[in-house]
């Protein structure tokens, strides 16, 4: 059985970070484990507060899961200071060569909180994104790495192309929260952009109108750590986590008052 890390902060409200990583990777048929960053108090309404664990704390739990587990996949999400990102990135460059890493750089919640502060973003370009297999930011988390605004297709190809020239192997944008008309069409889609060795790929969904989005990121980086994992390639990887993630969100039991949890557990229904 592959085993999968995700190194992230905990949801109290139990629809994103750690909480869902673990949902997404168990639906995959992978062993998840974990490396906590930081606690969160949230809810589907918003996040109340934020700890964030001590540095040794976290590369404990790190040393723990490698020394004992023969890890095959990295899911990194919510690293909200610098000294947690350097830490990190010091701890993949020694532990972790050649193994698939998904870097969901986590700045803003769903509900609008801000997650990462502001003087950890350079450190975010200058730690992890060269460490990375795939990065996932959405269309404004990319439009911040690449300093850039980003709202239609072709500034999302630009940004990923930006955010490549600093060091990530692959890119991906997503704009699942661009409702974009594609080729003439009459239905907004979530276009979501793959930049890999130089040519890009293109996966468009209809818009699912919905609230139960708390987490789609989270689920979608887990999903593609976890098909990598399982010897998929990344475009591959990519489209099947789309579709594992359309379907939670189709599927989502409307929880909470605001944006609501998806099910992760869609498919053994």
């Amino acid at each position: 059985m592959k085993v999968v890390i995700t190194i992230a902060g905990s949801d109290s409200g139990g629809g994103a970070g750690i909480q869902a990583d673990l949902k997404t990777f168990e639906a995959h048929g992978v062993f998840g484990v974990t490396a906590i960053t930081s606690v969160t108090v949230q809810n589907t309404l918003g996040v109340r507060g934020l700890f964030d664990l001590p540095l040794d704390i976290v590369e404990g739990q790190l040393d723990a899961v490698f020394d004992d587990f023969n890890v095959g996949g990295v899911k990194i999400g919510m690293l909200s200071t610098g000294a947690i990102i350097d830490l990190v990135g010091r701890f993949i460059e020694r532990r972790a060569a050649g193994i698939p890493i998904v870097l969901d750089p986590v700045m803003v919640a769903t509900s609008g909180d801000r997650l990462l502060r502001q003087d950890a973003v350079d450190t975010i370009r200058r730690r992890l994104l060269p460490l990375a297999t795939l990065v996932t930011p959405n269309a404004a988390e990319a439009g911040v790495l690449a300093g850039m605004s980003v709202g239609t297709p072709d500034e999302m190809r630009a940004a990923a192309a930006a955010i490549a020239a600093l060091g990530a192997r692959a890119v991906l944008v997503k704009g699942g929260d661009l409702p974009l008309r594609i080729d003439g069409g009459t239905e907004n889609m979530a276009l979501d952009i793959l930049l890999e060795d130089g040519v890009y790929h293109s996966f468009a969904a209809p818009m699912i109108a919905s609230t139960s989005t708390h987490g789609t990121g989270c689920t979608l980086s887990s999903a593609i750590a976890a098909n990598l994992a399982l010897g998929l390639s990344l475009p591959e990887a990519v489209e099947r986590a789309k579709q594992y993630v359309h379907g939670a969100i189709e599927h989502a039991p409307g929880l909470g008052h605001g944006h609501g949890p998806l099910l992760h557990r869609w498919r053994e229904l």
